[in-house]
């Protein structure tokens, strides 16, 4: 009776470690991942995709990316938040991603 269940549980741990090594990435070529951080900023920024920030999470994002007076914030039907702002006392368009990559254009 040892014997058996000592067999079923190694071809059950073999089963499991195969199917492990076997599952294909979430992202295989890590061209987009789900966030940027500051050691990964997308140069193809803004990346279109499904966007989970709410407006006052965008708003707080481009605020902490160094922007100000963000005004007229709306999320377009590619998913990137787009709003008018300053920095340095310029007017600018900005962008925000699903990434969270804050960009001008």
């Amino acid at each position: 009776m040892k014997n058996i269940i000592l067999v079923v549980a190694l071809v059950g741990a073999s089963a499991v470690s195969a199917f492990a090594q076997t599952k294909p990435a979430a992202n295989p070529d890590g061209s987009k991942p789900a966030m940027a951080t500051s050691e990964s900023k997308n140069t193809t920024a803004p990346v279109e995709g499904a966007n989970s920030f709410t407006e006052d999470q965008a708003k707080e994002r481009i605020e902490k990316a160094g922007y100000s007076n963000v005004m007229d914030l709306k999320k377009s039907e590619n998913g990137i938040w787009m709003a008018s702002a300053t920095k340095g006392g310029m007017p600018v368009s900005v962008a925000l991603d699903y990434q969270g990559n804050v960009t001008t254009k």
